[in-house]
């Protein structure tokens, strides 16, 4: 990766962000958020998106040269979970198991 964003690690990143979704199938890692409102559920399952592909990203070599778009989109989420100190810990352990659960299935 280089210190600049191609148009395909653009692509890349995005692809990379909805295959994080794609991990929480219930027949995958079954991310279900129990006993939070369904703003705050959208909200962490965004962070866990973006916060995989993130890591997926550095994996890869992916440049992924944060945007001012993507910077406010995250704020919206985290200002979603405001009343969750934990959120930013809790949407990172997720995104570390969906990366490795990926990484798993790469030799299969």
């Amino acid at each position: 990766g280089s210190s600049t964003s191609t148009s395909e690690d653009a692509y890349a990143a995005t692809l990379l962000h909805e295959l994080v979704h794609w991990t929480g199938a219930k027949h995958r890692l079954n991310r279900e958020f129990e006993n939070i409102r369904k703003l705050e559920n959208r909200a962490l399952e965004e962070l866990v998106a973006e916060l995989g592909a993130a890591f997926l990203c550095a994996d890869l070599w992916v440049s992924n040269v944060p945007r001012p778009d993507h910077a406010a989109y995250v704020a919206s989420w985290l200002k979603a979970l405001r009343n969750d100190d934990k959120a930013i810990f809790k949407a990172a352990r997720l995104a570390s198991a969906a990366v490795t659960w990926l990484h798993e299935r790469q030799s299969q």
